[in-house]
């Protein structure tokens, strides 16, 4: 299977391995791992990306199955006190699904697998993860087969093995939860000593850097070894952080490069994105083509994990040609985060209106050549993008965001601030309506997934102010699969660099994710992602699509609904419902994919932004900023009660006492309704030109030349972030 492939991978590892030198440059895995020792852990790596094979595999083989329901299970939750009391999500049919006739409704067929996939895509996608595959075992067997000579040469030296093992702070319960998400498998070595397998896995980290890329199917395989090993997420995240900034660190005390002198390897520079003046901030100080000497370098590594006993000539050895060259560094980080935020995004908002990744971390202060501080505190070896799904305020594309802690590199997705505006807006306007108050939960049971739905009528009142809020929805919808396409051509053209992404999204920013990854699979753009989380998906969840999505992200796959979520259901009562709405109900028969209910708290669509926090720790995940999980939470109490003030008061205007009653009823039966629809276009259209008169002078400020940071804490100047 691997036949010459040492030459075909020659380019990967073309830098010069320094020789062993003494015992004071510490250890390394020949020097910790006898024989059989590095057998086995060679087995292991080999074992584990057998595994991720298959699994990439099921996604294209498995044959599609046609459940008894494929919708949410026929359960009728219970109303609680929310943002959106009424009416609340009805159950679904269990025998048929809609169709665009109201004469008919048919099962849904199972689809061939080649109707699913682009020709060759299983071929395309094997291949690309093989030779991933092919590369790391490579490179895993060029450092522990080596000659016997130097087993001779370390004997004495004090091993982690025989010494005192580390007592480190873990986590039981995220090391269950690590090993439930990802299947430990049994190995020999999980009997070393702690002190001896975190060496190991700090190690494969290095010899995976060293491959000149950070692939999404690299972070994996970590994951898998920390299962196996028992070793805490936490401690492989943090050893992230430390080596990323190891590099960075290094990279920019050793730059010799004058700011302005101009690169000397045009040719290569050409061949990579080109950054505006401003976006380069850190690849001007660091010196993109200032070689570094790999023995510094690996003096600065060598010390990350000091405590574990990595020699320095060993981290540099392991690293291989990251380890002596300024470019490939600037590569692995996307030109030290320039390419994410940099002028050259202006080439997607052509497509897309204002398209624009913004930090959600970082200097409070606007980035210039001399900003050294943001290079090394923001840049990780993992970036994560949150997209926001509709909006209030310009804060809303960053705060919600800001519960995702600093283990990786992370930014919100700024995209058509108008349209998100817009639709907020207007959901919110609706949510508070009398119409919306009174209309119970028997008329979308009459109407959303009703086989018989075209032929059905709703309350005139609600049709009334139904026109307030489908136009904005369907225009930001059209526009959430548009952005998707142009998020898809980004990381395409690594705008993150060579670092694996991970991908979160609610409401139509969901939607945004859904369709960037439908096109990634079209094309065939494999071990980019990491991880996808959507939130109340405006999107099919039939297996077809879902099972385009599992085939691009390398990790895992969550879909995240609600029952109750009737906002969702009456804006997406007009779209292919025979497909399905992933937002309300789980994704089945698609191998890989996680699905949770959050309706106990999810009771409408807009508290989604409010229970990012929640959501992510029910998910299992543990980077979370704990003080923004309570902030998020606080400002949700504040919003209901704002709502339900509002509410009231709209109430009152339309002569409701009561909502449940047969007056109020009748009142939204008639032909003219609660007579809201022009005070509700009115409020929509007044509260959206504020906001984007006020996003307009701060996108005039010419001092934030760029427009990609947020300002924070200056009064008077992008005061929402």
């Amino acid at each position: 299977m691997f036949k010459n492939l040492k030459e075909k991978r020659a380019a990967l590892f073309d830098s010069k391995q320094p020789e062993e030198s003494d015992a004071s440059d510490g250890q390394d895995l020949t020097s910790i791992l006898d024989r059989s020792q590095r057998a086995d852990l060679t087995v292991l790596v080999a074992e584990i990306a057998e595994s991720m094979r298959t699994r990439l595999l099921e996604v294209f083989d498995t044959p599609k199955q046609v459940s008894e329901n494929e919708s949410s299970p026929d359960q009728t939750p219970d109303r609680g006190e929310n943002d959106e009391s009424a009416p609340s999500m009805p159950p679904r049919p269990q025998e048929q699904q809609t169709t665009s006739s109201p004469d008919k409704a048919v099962k849904r067929k199972p689809a061939p697998a080649k109707t699913i996939f682009p020709p060759r895509a299983r071929e395309i996608a094997l291949s690309h993860f093989e030779d991933w595959r092919d590369a790391v075992l490579l490179r895993i067997g060029e450092v522990v087969n080596k000659d016997a000579e130097n087993e001779q040469k370390e004997k004495g030296k004090p091993s982690p093995a025989e010494s005192e093992d580390l007592k480190l702070d873990e986590d039981h319960k995220r090391i269950e939860k690590l090993c439930e998400i990802f299947h430990p498998l049994e190995t020999p070595l999980v009997h070393l000593p702690k002190a001896t397998r975190l060496l190991i896995l700090h190690s494969l980290l290095l010899l995976l850097l060293s491959l000149k890329h950070y692939s999404a199917y690299s972070r994996i395989l970590l994951l898998h070894v920390s299962a196996s090993f028992g070793i805490d997420l936490e401690i492989l995240n943090q050893d992230e952080v430390k080596v990323a900034r190891g590099l960075l660190d290094t990279a920019l005390a050793l730059s010799s490069e004058p700011e302005g002198k101009p690169q000397a390897n045009k040719k290569d520079n050409s061949r990579k994105w080109k950054v505006g003046i401003a976006s380069v901030a850190g690849a001007a100080l660091i010196g993109l083509t200032g070689g570094l000497a790999a023995p510094l370098v690996a003096a600065g590594l060598g010390t990350v994990m000091g405590g574990l006993g990595l020699g320095a000539t060993a981290a540099a050895g392991y690293l291989g040609a990251l380890a002596g060259s300024g470019v490939v560094v600037g590569g692995l980080f996307g030109a030290y985060g320039g390419r994410m935020t940099g002028r050259m995004m202006d080439n997607y908002a052509r497509e897309v209106d204002d398209f624009a990744f913004i930090p959600i971390r970082g200097s409070s202060q606007k980035r210039t050549e001399k900003d050294t501080e943001a290079a090394k505190q923001d840049h990780r070896l993992r970036v994560t993008i949150g997209v926001t799904g509709w909006l209030k305020e310009e804060s809303n594309f960053v705060v919600p965001w800001r519960v995702i802690g600093d283990e990786a590199e992370v930014f919100a997705l700024r995209w058509e601030t108008k349209s998100l505006m817009k639709l907020g807006n207007a959901i919110s306007t609706l949510v508070t309506s009398a119409a919306w108050s009174v209309a119970g939960r028997e008329v979308l049971t009459r109407t959303v997934f009703s086989a018989l739905m075209s032929a059905v009528m709703l309350p005139m009142g609600l049709m009334k102010v139904a026109g307030v809020v489908d136009n904005p929805f369907s225009v930001a919808k059209a526009r959430a699969d548009k952005a998707g396409e142009v998020l898809a051509d980004a990381l395409i053209d690594k705008v993150q660099g060579e670092r694996p992404v991970t991908l979160y999204g609610y409401s139509l920013g969901s939607r945004l994710i859904f369709q960037c990854l439908q096109s990634l699979s079209k094309r065939g753009a494999y071990g980019l992602v990491e991880n996808v989380i959507l939130m109340g998906s405006p999107t099919p969840s039939n297996d077809e699509h879902w099972r385009r999505v599992r085939s691009v992200v390398s990790g895992r796959v969550v879909n995240v609904y609600s029952e109750n979520d009737s906002v969702l259901a009456f804006l997406y009562r007009t779209s292919s419902l025979q497909l399905g709405v992933a937002g309300l109900q789980p994704v089945e028969n698609v191998p890989g994919v996680e699905n949770l209910d959050v309706s106990d708290f999810i009771s409408g669509h807009l508290r989604y932004q409010y229970l990012l926090g929640r959501i992510l720790s029910s998910i299992g995940l543990q980077d979370l900023d704990v003080r923004e999980v309570e902030r998020e939470e606080a400002a949700l109490e504040k919003e209901d009660q704002r709502q339900e003030q509002e509410r009231l008061h709209n109430e009152k205007e339309a002569g409701v006492e009561d909502r449940d009653s047969s007056t109020a009823r009748d009142t939204l039966n008639s032909q003219d309704g609660f007579g809201e629809e022009e005070r509700m276009q009115k409020q929509v259209e007044t509260q959206t030109d504020e906001h984007m008169t006020s996003e307009r002078i701060q996108m005039l400020d010419l001092d934030d030349p760029d427009y990609s940071s947020p300002l924070f804490d200056q009064k008077g100047k992008h005061s929402a972030l």
